[in-house]
């Protein structure tokens, strides 16, 4: 019986991180629609303020992801 629980735990994990991937890609395809420039350009001129934004955006998705695994894990 524990075995299964923890088996349907890591298949949830694991779902979660693949959903978690995919809004993270939504989230930068939607903010590069919104700003004026291509962010793929500004990322490779090196611009880290670009960078610092897009890292911001991962995280916020990252935690608001987690804090739903977390809590369906539970």
């Amino acid at each position: 019986m524990e075995l299964t629980i923890s088996v349907l735990n890591f298949l949830y994990a694991v779902l979660g991180a693949v959903l978690t991937i995919f809004f993270m890609a939504v989230a930068f395809r939607v903010f590069n629609r919104l700003t004026p420039f291509d962010t793929h350009e500004e990322l490779a001129k090196g611009n880290v303020s670009v960078g610092i934004v897009i890292g911001s955006i991962f995280v916020g998705v990252g935690i608001a992801m987690g804090l739903v695994i977390g809590m369906g894990l539970n």
